[in-house]
C-alpha cells in the first residue's frame, strides 16, 4: 500500500512539474505537435502495461496447454493400468483360502 501511494506521489510531481512542457511526437505515419509530456508519459505507461498483459495471457495460455496436455497422458496411462474391478486385492483373506 506504501508503495502504491509513494509511485502514485510520483506521478502527481512528475505531472505537475512538467505540465507546461510540450513536445513533437513523431510516429513515423503522424507528427503530433504541441503533445503534453505528462500524456505522452502516462499513455507509454498504458501501452506497456497492455502489451505485458497480452504477452501474459499468451504465457498463461502456453503454460495452460502443457498442463492440460501432461493430465490427459497421465489419465490415459491411468485408465491403461490393470484396474481389479471386485476389489479382491484389499482382502488377502480371500485369496489365502483359495
Amino acid at each position: 500500500m506504501a508503495a502504491m501511494l509513494g509511485a502514485l506521489a510520483l506521478a502527481l510531481a512528475f505531472a505537475s512539474l512538467n505540465s507546461g512542457q510540450r513536445i513533437t511526437l513523431r510516429l513515423g505515419f503522424v507528427t503530433l505537435y504541441g503533445v503534453p509530456l505528462t500524456v505522452v508519459a502516462f499513455a507509454s505507461l498504458l501501452l506497456g502495461m497492455f502489451v505485458m498483459l497480452v504477452a501474459g495471457i499468451h504465457a498463461d495460455l502456453k503454460v495452460r496447454r502443457i498442463l492440460r496436455a501432461r493430465l490427459q497422458e497421465e489419465d490415459r496411462e491411468e485408465r491403461a493400468r490393470f484396474v481389479d474391478r471386485d476389489q479382491q486385492e484389499l482382502f488377502g483373506e480371500g485369496k489365502e483360502k483359495n
